[in-house]
């Protein structure tokens, strides 16, 4: 079997080159969801920690005062 020529090699490896970039595309649109799907997430945590601070704080403001410490 002769030799590949420089032009076959060229258009093999472009051929290779672009299979590559399909899949590098691809696992990059899976990584660009779970990104959006963990910010989603975090931003639904957050809200709820804010929501429960809330609730603490005001649990807490109707404490009542503790009395000065007697020696």
């Amino acid at each position: 079997m002769p030799a590949p020529s420089p032009i076959d090699q060229i258009a093999e490896r472009v051929e290779r080159l672009l299979v590559r970039h399909e899949e590098v595309q691809r696992t990059n649109a899976l990584l660009q969801e779970q990104v959006e799907s963990l910010t989603r997430e975090r931003d639904a945590l957050k809200a709820r920690l804010a929501a429960a601070r809330t609730r603490i704080d005001a649990m807490l403001e109707r404490l009542p005062e503790e009395p000065p410490a007697t020696e």
